[in-house]
């Protein structure tokens, strides 16, 4: 898609204490969409890619880089070039009809871009939505999906709704019990728990701390550590709609965040696949909250009560 279509929405206005709301503006640009809070980016979602569509890179507070760069990207000499199918930010899983869509195999299952519908602003938010099919190395479609991500900026806190409803548009699919998988994040070596840089704290909803949490079900996952000079954090809210809530984290100490609503490893058992017929969805809402200080200075609880009752 060439050219440039940029929408901007100017809402400076102070909010109840004063403090100005970043301005978002989004553009479309080929093969991808940019948001910018302030005239500097804050993500972009990356569709024209053969694997499946990302968000990368994700830049946070104080203009503090989110999420790993490798393997778009290997500027970075510090990061681990482990585990290339870990891009930035994404949504995928490991067990549609039997078909892994989360590994990096040979030949690959992919999410290919069907269709751009969204790309604007909407209340002073940047809205993308897109249309994709799941394709198994075999050329068949074993299901397609609408997402729909929402990104703004409040409170010195930005913030991504990732929405997505998988359609049994091709026929029935199974949604299967698998570790891999589903919403996810890699983030920057700084946030990891373990490794040379690692400087990462994790908490979940119920109070259990570091690599502990993998496993568990939670409302939410945090992560956080000083990065240049400051304190900076992600948390990954899971919605009290999605099936299976609270879900599953498979969050590991190298900075791997993933809610997993289908379990996996010491959860297997507990839950079975979920079987959609044909003509239905089967949706998800989660939100990325990218926050100044630890845990608590970012009230990660009361924002996720905001998150589960809002309308």
């Amino acid at each position: 898609m060439r050219g440039l279509l940029s929408f901007v929405l100017l809402t400076c206005a102070a909010s109840a204490l004063g403090a100005p709301e970043g301005v978002v503006t989004v553009k479309k640009l080929d093969g991808r969409v940019r948001v910018e809070v302030d005239g500097g980016l804050f993500t972009e979602y990356i569709y024209d890619l053969d694997v499946q569509p990302i968000l990368h890179p994700v830049i946070g507070p104080g203009g503090i880089r989110m999420t790993r760069l490798w393997p778009m990207d290997a500027s970075d000499e510090r990061e681990a070039h482990d585990h290339p199918h870990h891009r930035s930010l994404w949504m995928t899983h490991g067990d549609i009809n039997g078909v892994d869509f989360w590994r990096a195999l040979d030949p690959q299952p992919k999410v290919l871009h069907d269709a751009l519908l969204k790309a604007e602003i909407d209340g002073g938010v940047a809205v993308i939505q897109a249309r994709n099919r799941w394709v198994a190395p075999d050329g068949r479609v074993h299901c397609t999906d609408t997402r729909t991500i929402r990104c703004s900026s409040k409170e010195r806190t930005r913030m991504i709704d990732y929405a997505v409803s998988l359609h049994a548009s091709q026929g029935p699919f199974v949604f299967g019990v698998n570790e891999e998988g589903m919403m996810a994040i890699r983030t920057r070596p700084e946030l990891c728990l373990k490794g040379p840089l690692a400087k990462g704290q994790a908490v979940n909803s119920e109070g259990i701390r570091g690599v502990s949490i993998w496993g568990k079900r939670a409302n939410w996952v945090d992560y956080w550590a000083p990065v240049d000079g400051r304190v900076v954090g992600v948390a990954i809210l899971d919605h009290p709609s999605n099936p299976r809530h609270p879900t599953w984290w498979h969050a590991r100490d190298y900075g791997l965040i993933t809610a997993n609503p289908s379990g996996g490893h010491d959860t297997t058992g507990k839950t079975g696949p979920i079987r959609v017929e044909a003509g239905e969805s089967l949706s998800f809402r989660y939100r990325f909250v990218f926050h100044e200080g630890d845990f608590e200075q970012a009230e990660i609880g009361r924002r996720y009560e905001e998150y589960a009752s809002a309308p």
